[in-house]
């Protein structure tokens, strides 16, 4: 099961900016996470791109993915471009994957048939996984087909400089459905699915423990995430407001009640104790991904300092099943 302490990340909303990581990397937090898209309807960024970004203004926390779609990306150059952001920073990388398909465009335009995601996620992670390894690596699948490629990540001058974690950066699967659990099960090496409620999450957890046993895995070291949209504020009211003005048009006009469940907002006392429900189903390392317009640092730094410090763990059952 989740490990034995709760941990915070956050969401670099809107894009990555120098001023907002440095604010935030003085936070009790742990990571910085974006995500991105190919051809977006609106300006926004590209996965690996606001990855470079993080990585090079910030000095301590993990930064990650959240997420990259990896369908879209041929898996050697992927593989590469991680592997050299997380020499650069000392291991400080992590990777969240996705099948995406929101934009059928976006796989139009680089010709990987929408229908073809799942299975080429699923090759292109244990391509990567390989290459990260080291040595020699031929694949022969069903989309990718190379001999004896060697990848070798970039390093800084100097004999103390840091270099790419052994095995490469961790991969952490991204979804809400039960293709994305048996990845997260087979090939993760975490899960962190969004916009799914602690009951949900709950579920998910059992699935996934019952796909990794079918497959004799062993799960130690797993990491149980959740990306959250939420908001904090002093004032609860404006909170909701935010969430339903953010999230309830981009995901079909949802309901507040609805909005409620996958996306907390209130005061700081209000999300902690919804917080403690996803705690209680399983989630160890929250990415808080404000659901605001504006003043997204407050929702994280409120996350961080009020909401955070509330948040324990279940306490473990006794033999027998009974709690001591």
């Amino acid at each position: 099961m989740p490990g034995d302490r709760i941990i915070f990340g956050a969401a670099a909303i809107p894009e990555p900016d120098r001023d907002w990581l440095a604010a935030a990397e003085r936070l009790p937090i742990e990571s910085i996470w974006q995500g991105g898209h190919l051809l977006p309807p609106t300006s926004t960024g590209e996965a690996i791109t606001r990855l470079a970004l993080m990585a090079a203004w910030t000095e301590r926390v993990r930064v990650g993915t959240a997420v990259l779609q990896l369908p879209l990306y041929p898996p050697v150059i992927a593989a590469k471009q991680l592997a050299d952001l997380d020499s650069r920073t000392g291991g400080r990388v992590s990777v969240g994957v996705g099948v995406g398909g929101e934009f059928p465009k976006e796989f139009e335009a680089v010709g990987v048939p929408l229908k073809e995601r799942g299975p080429r996620t699923d090759e292109a992670m244990e391509i990567l996984r390989a290459l990260w390894n080291g040595g020699p690596v031929t694949h022969h699948g069903r989309f990718f087909d190379f001999d004896d490629l060697e990848l070798r990540p970039v390093r800084s001058p100097g004999a103390d400089a840091p270099e790419m974690r052994p095995g490469g950066p961790p991969l952490l699967v991204s979804g809400r459905k039960a293709p994305a659990m048996r990845r997260a099960a087979r090939l993760g090496d975490g899960w962190m699915p969004y916009l799914m409620s602690p009951d949900a999450y709950a579920r998910s957890v059992a699935a996934i423990e019952d796909e990794a046993r079918a497959a004799g895995r062993d799960l130690a070291g797993f990491e149980w995430m959740m990306y959250l949209y939420c908001c904090v504020r002093r004032d609860g009211d404006r909170a909701r407001n935010d969430v339903e003005a953010f999230l309830g048009g981009a995901y079909g006009d949802k309901p507040r009640a609805m909005l409620d469940r996958i996306a907390p907002s209130g005061t700081p006392e209000e999300v902690a104790a919804r917080l403690q429900k996803y705690v209680d189903a399983g989630v160890r390392h929250f990415v808080i991904s404000p659901a605001a317009p504006d003043d997204t640092l407050e929702v994280v730094t409120l996350a961080a300092e009020e909401v955070l410090p509330r948040l324990t763990l279940p306490v473990p059952a006794a033999p027998g099943g009974v709690a001591p």
